[in-house]
């Protein structure tokens, strides 16, 4: 795949980079609302520039974003992938929307069948965020996404990296999961604030659950 991008000019520019375009753009499902959340803010919308510092400034945001990770070909797809200049340095962010989705299987579901592959791509994240045994009931989704992040700001040259549910559901579905993970990594943040994890290469990981404006559930 091309690393070459273009400006959109609207939301719709985003419904071909979906794995199924014609079943995943819907009014009231996660990837029309962040496209419209993000071509309306023109920048960071609200409740991601929450999550930072009260100057940083979005610097380039990609959708559908590709992330290769250890262990198999597949790779962790942000939904939104941003740089941004926070507090003066660079931050990398992956940003997972949603709205009524869950976060997928658990790593008990996930490993079942235990293949190498697998196991050599646990093993890796594990490592990256400092997790010893991972508990089977949490979602791999948030590790392998979070994982992402990590990846990207290496590879960017970035100092810290950051990991962000961009939610839209009205009654924050899923938030328990995401509550588990981070108390797997420390103290987990409550809604609409940052956590911020110290991670083994000395990287700062940043994670945090922003609340998403309901306005663009709407059909239009």
């Amino acid at each position: 795949m091309t690393l070459i991008h273009v400006p959109t000019q609207g939301p719709g520019d985003w419904q071909r980079l979906l794995a199924d375009p014609e079943k995943h753009w819907k009014a009231g499902y996660s990837a029309m609302a962040a496209a419209r959340s993000w071509e309306d803010a023109q920048g960071l919308p609200a409740e991601i520039r929450a999550m930072f510092a009260p100057d940083a400034e979005l610097l380039l945001a990609i959708p559908e974003y590709k992330v290769a990770l250890p262990g198999g070909a597949r790779a962790s797809q942000c939904d939104v992938f941003a740089l941004l200049r926070d507090a003066g340095k660079i931050c990398a962010v992956a940003v997972e929307a949603k709205v009524n989705e869950p976060f997928g299987p658990t790593i008990g579901e996930w490993m079942n069948p235990p293949t190498d592959g697998r196991r050599t791509r646990l093993d890796a994240i594990c490592t990256m965020l400092g997790i010893d045994g991972p508990p089977p009931d949490l979602r791999y989704q948030l590790f392998h996404r979070s994982a992402a992040a990590v990846v990207a700001a290496q590879r960017f040259g970035a100092a810290s990296a950051a990991m962000i549910v961009q939610s839209f559901s009205p009654d924050h579905r899923w938030f328990g999961d995401f509550s588990a993970f981070c108390t797997l990594l420390g103290e987990p943040p409550q809604r609409g604030q940052a956590g911020i994890y110290r991670l083994p290469c000395g990287m700062e990981l940043t994670l945090g659950w922003a609340t998403g404006d309901p306005r663009f559930l709407a059909e239009r």
